[in-house]
């Protein structure tokens, strides 16, 4: 017991010393957590040894990954997603294998080696992209999809390449022919029955265990449904991560969902970093030190042939701008099934222990410059962005319409919608050409421009518009596209989208009371809810927020003149508290209704 809680503290100790100082860094958890397990492992401090039966146990981090993505995918949406997953799994596939498979060839190496190669390292890391893209949030962006995608597309592609590798050995034809049918047929038998029975028989479980109120034990069932769909599917020849995925997807519908997923997601975050930090144990230093220029040289070759083809892709799938980088960046490594495939390779006799464990080198290596690629091309994104020329502004249809509104995102198009619906016509300018694409799909008139040039404005009929509403995401954008209407066009009226204190002071620095912060009026939607739920009536409940808000502007103008002072702020912030307590007691004893105390039953 002291052995493991030692080694539990090994892990834990590095992790908390090395993942944040490369996060600082701008370097990404992911190479942090690689980075500690090399220094702790076999080949660095020799703190822990045995780096295979961690990487083995942290696997499991993966299935949970697999499982949770699974639950925010119902059967339905995965179908919609087939062609994508298809059409953009299998032709990355093909487009990275062939070249790969015939640099292989090249170098002397056999046939069925050389397929084997190509159609491997073509595969890329699930667990490292899909954290990835939650560090960075692209989930949502079609970086993200199309790169799930293809990663679901891989964990299917692994099948039919452990049922052939029989057939590469070079003996023994017929029986590894005869194999490979009898595992596609196990395999279908199994998912088949997964399928049809899984849905039927974890609900009425979920349903016994749900009504004993023990949330102990509905953590156990959790945790026995994705342990049991990972050996089940692993059975039929599959991942464990894809057994899990797929039991996801069958219960993405269930009334359990958020209750499954608050209660894996402690346990995926805990061992993905000990997955990670299992596959820096397992660069061998040795090896390395002993081919240092054949394996860099081989992994950046792998990486650059990835990365050239991923871009290809990309511009094919119709990504444009920054996307097709993001993406070849996120996916040029090598793929953690390599570590399964080229050792039974190695044990078929399809190629010899020490190319198997170089090329597994390779895939570590991969995955260590991954995150230095993707920083590398965010820095080149920025640099071509910077050096292109930018795009024309979109003429304007008709600038004599009575409101101006720069910016359209979800702020904006609330204001636009409202604004159309009771007859008001909009001129809109909005900068993001991703956000344009999207909007005129829905029928929205946006015109492409840089709301913070002046002769934009102009020929967008600032002169002669009744209001101009700045909806800009971004605070220094805002203050310039105030600061030039100001200035150029001094009888228009603003109203000025701001998201906190501080951007609201700014405005009151240039006289301008049109602002709005933008959750405050959701906020306090909140709060009188929150107040009718407590047992307030809608009216009194309703007098409190509106006393609220009149008190908290008074305070806002009140507290500009003073925010400079950190003193004399912090007095007049603790005495305006205390007078909004007494102005809400004195409204309540005068009978007014209000709330300033909690209602008595």
């Amino acid at each position: 017991m002291e052995a493991v809680l030692q080694n539990v503290l090994v892990f834990l100790a590095a992790a908390v010393a090395v993942v944040p100082l490369a996060k600082r860094l701008r370097l990404g958890a992911v190479l942090g957590y690689l980075l500690a397990g090399l220094v702790i492992g076999p080949f660095g401090l020799r703190l822990i040894l045995d780096a295979e039966v961690i990487l083995h146990f942290a696997e499991f981090g993966v299935v949970l990954l697999l499982f949770l993505i699974g639950l925010e995918l119902n059967p339905r949406r995965l179908w919609d997603m087939r062609r994508a997953i298809i059409g953009a799994g299998l032709s990355q596939l093909l487009m990275t294998a062939v070249p790969l498979l015939a640099l292989a060839w090249l170098i002397g190496l056999a046939g069925g080696t050389a397929w084997v190669i190509g159609y491997v390292l073509a595969l890329s890391s699930t667990p490292f992209a899909m954290q990835i893209l939650q560090e960075r949030h692209w989930s949502d962006t079609p970086t993200g999809k199309t790169a799930f995608s293809i990663l679901l597309f891989q964990d299917i592609a692994v099948i039919p390449l452990l049922a052939v590798l029989p057939l590469l050995a070079g003996d023994g034809s017929s029986l590894g022919g005869e194999a490979m049918w009898l595992a596609i047929g196990r395999a279908v038998v199994i998912l088949a029955g997964i399928l049809i029975l899984g849905p039927r028989l974890a609900r009425p479980v979920f349903r016994l265990v749900a009504a004993t109120g023990s949330r102990e034990l509905f953590t156990a069932l959790s945790l026995l449904i994705v342990i049991a769909m990972a050996l089940l599917v692993s059975a039929a020849g599959m991942s464990m991560a894809m057994g899990a995925f797929i039991g996801g997807v069958l219960l993405a519908e269930s009334e359990y969902r958020h209750e499954l997923e608050i209660d894996l997601e402690p346990f995926k975050g805990r061992l993905m970093g000990l997955f990670f930090m299992a596959v820096g144990m397992s660069i061998d230093v040795r090896l390395f030190l002993a081919t240092p220029l054949t394996l860099i040289g081989g992994t950046l070759v792998v990486m650059a042939v990835k990365f050239g083809v991923l871009f290809a892709l990309a511009r094919l799938l119709g990504l444009r701008h920054h996307q097709p980088w993001q993406l070849a960046a996120l996916l040029c490594q090598g793929g953690e099934f390599g570590f399964v495939v080229f050792s039974a390779a190695a044990g078929a006799k399809v190629m010899s222990q020490a190319l198997a464990d170089q090329l597994t080198t390779v895939i570590v290596l991969s995955m260590v410059l991954t995150p230095l690629v993707l920083a590398f091309a965010e820095r080149l994104i920025a640099g071509l962005y910077a050096r292109q020329p930018q795009r024309e502004a979109d003429p304007i249809a008709d600038p004599s319409l009575p409101v101006l509104i720069a910016g359209f995102g979800r702020f904006g198009q609330i204001v636009a919608r409202l604004l159309n619906a009771n007859g008001i016509g909009t001129t809109v300018i909005e900068q993001d050409p991703d956000q344009i694409e999207l909007l005129r799909r829905f029928g929205h008139v946006v015109h492409y421009g840089d709301a913070t040039r002046l002769d934009l404005l102009r020929a967008a009929g600032a002169a002669n518009a009744r209001l101009l509403i700045v909806a800009l995401d971004n605070p220094e954008a805002t203050l310039r596209v105030v600061d030039l209407a100001r200035e150029h066009f001094p009888e228009l009226p603003l109203i000025v989208r701001v998201r906190n204190r501080p951007q609201a002071y700014e405005m009151l620095d240039r006289g301008i009371d049109g602002f709005e912060r933008e959750t405050f009026g959701g906020a306090m939607n909140v709060g009188v809810k929150a107040l009718q739920t407590l047992g307030f009536d809608a009216a009194r409940a309703r007098h409190a927020g509106e006393l609220f808000i009149t008190h908290d502007e008074t305070t806002l103008r009140e507290l500009h003149s003073v925010r400079g002072d950190q003193k004399q702020l912090l007095s007049m912030v603790a005495a305006a508290r205390g007078d909004l307590e007494r102005l809400m007691q004195v409204e309540e004893g005068a009978g007014a209704p209000s709330a300033a105390t909690a209602p008595s039953d």
